[in-house]
C-alpha cells in the first residue's frame, strides 16, 4: 500500500529537520500549482512506500496567507492518508492552535513532539499520555535533529495510515456551540458535501470563512440559515463569532496545558 503522509505544523517547529531526517535525499523541490509558495516532496528511507509532502509552516487553517491557503486545499482536496503533525516541545501552547484545527479535519493523524531533548534543559515535565488523551490522538516524542524517536514515528505513521484510525471526537466548545455546529451541520449544502469534513465546515462557516462558503456553494436559502444561526450564537455569547471561537480554543489549550504540563 503507497502512504501519503502531509507534514504540517508551525514555522520553525523542526518542521524542515524532520522531513530532512525522514526522506533523506529522495526529494523533489517545486512549486504549489499556481502560486510562488514551495512544494518540497520526498520518500522515506528504507519506505519508498512512503511519500511525505511538507506542508509550508502555518499557525492556523483560517485561509489569510498563501501558505495557509495552499496547506488547507492540499489536506482537503489531496486527502493524503494521514497528517503528520509536528509540535515544538518547547512551545506547546503556540503549537497546540494549530493541532486543534487538524484534529477537525477527521483524518489520520499523528503528532511528532519535536524537539523533546531540549524540554528537560528548559525545566519543562510533559506528561504524554495525559497529554495524548486529552487530544484524543496518539503522539510519539522526538528529536528531529538527533534522530531520536525517528523509526517509532515512522513505524506508528505505517500503521495508523494502513488502518485509517482517526483521532477520538473530543469536542472542546460549549453545548452553546456545539448547537450551533450542529445546526449548520444540517443545510443542505454540507448534508450533499463530500469533499470537506462537515464538522470542520461548519467551524469554519460559522468563523465567517468566505472561501469555505464558495468551496461548498451555498445556497441564499443556505446563506439565510447560516447568517441566523451565525447571529443566535453571538447573541448567546455576547461576543463576535470568530474571536469566540479562536478564545475556545485558547481556554482549551491553556486547560490541557495545566493538566500535562509542569514548568
Amino acid at each position: 500500500m503507497r502512504i501519503t503522509a502531509a507534514l504540517a505544523g508551525n514555522q520553525n517547529s523542526g518542521k524542515t529537520t524532520l522531513f530532512n531526517r525522514i526522506t533523506g535525499s529522495r526529494q523533489n523541490v517545486g512549486n504549489f500549482p499556481g502560486v510562488t509558495v514551495e512544494k518540497k516532496t520526498g520518500t522515506v528511507k528504507k519506505l519508498r512506500h512512503i511519500e511525505v509532502v511538507d506542508l509550508p509552516g502555518i499557525y492556523s487553517l483560517s485561509p489569510y496567507s498563501p501558505e495557509e491557503i495552499v496547506t488547507r486545499d492540499f489536506l482537503i482536496k489531496e486527502s493524503p492518508d494521514i497528517i503528520i503533525n509536528i509540535v515544538d516541545a518547547t512551545s506547546l501552547e503556540r503549537n497546540l492552535y494549530l493541532t486543534l484545527q487538524l484534529i477537525e479535519l477527521d483524518m489520520p493523524m499523528v503528532v511528532a513532539l519535536n524537539m523533546i531533548d531540549q524540554v528537560k534543559y528548559n525545566n519543562i515535565s510533559i506528561d504524554i499520555p495525559a497529554l495524548s488523551k486529552a487530544l484524543g490522538v496518539e503522539i510519539i516524542p522526538v528529536s528531529a535533529s538527533r534522530n531520536i524517536g525517528i523509526a517509532e514515528l515512522l513505524d506508528r505513521v505505517e500503521y495508523i495510515a494502513e488502518n485509517r484510525i482517526k483521532p477520538e471526537s473530543n469536542p472542546y466548545y460549549p453545548a452553546t456551540v456545539g448547537q450551533a455546529v450542529s445546526a449548520v451541520c444540517e443545510l443542505p449544502a454540507l448534508k450533499n458535501n463530500k469533499a470537506v469534513p462537515a464538522g470542520f465546515a461548519a467551524v469554519k462557516l460559522l468563523e465567517g470563512d468566505e472561501p469555505m462558503e464558495k468551496e461548498l456553494n451555498l445556497s441564499e436559502d443556505d446563506m439565510r440559515e447560516l447568517s441566523l444561526i451565525a447571529r443566535c450564537l453571538e447573541g448567546s455569547l455576547d461576543m463576535d463569532r470568530e474571536a469566540a471561537l479562536a478564545e475556545m480554543r485558547y481556554l482549551r489549550i491553556e486547560e490541557i496545558c495545566r493538566a500535562a504540563v509542569k514548568k
